[in-house]
């Protein structure tokens, strides 16, 4: 489980480092079969998923990971389900929004993102 944890750690801090620096970043975590639903909204293929990150209404961003929890998945291939909790500040925000995003990484020449839900959480 070790190795699971260790992957899943070192995933989440790559993600957020580029997502906060700059999305289009990201684009090599996604494939063209990856699906990504962003707050009710379903993206299918790396350059709509990259797209509509880029498009997203902030300038800046900064996310602070506060659990991040990693299970084996799919038998017989070799996959990683993620949950991410956290905050983030966009922009001149003062006070920080809950999220979490859940990811299934599978290994293809290196992990690639195959699902990913984002979620802000309204208190």
């Amino acid at each position: 489980m070790s190795s699971i944890n260790e992957i899943a750690k070192q995933f989440v801090e790559y993600y957020y480092q580029a997502f906060d620096a700059d999305r289009r970043n990201l684009a090599p975590l996604y494939r063209p079969m990856s699906m990504m639903t962003w707050e009710n909204i379903s993206l299918k293929g790396a350059d709509a998923i990259i797209e509509k990150l880029t498009s997203l209404p902030f300038q800046r961003v900064a996310h602070k990971i506060t659990t991040i929890d990693a299970q084996q998945s799919l038998p017989g291939v070799n996959a990683i389900i993620i949950l991410v909790t956290g905050q983030l500040l966009v922009d001149e925000e003062t006070k920080p929004q809950q999220f979490s995003q859940t990811f299934q990484l599978v290994e293809d020449s290196g992990f690639f993102v195959y699902n990913d839900v984002f979620r802000l959480n309204y208190a």
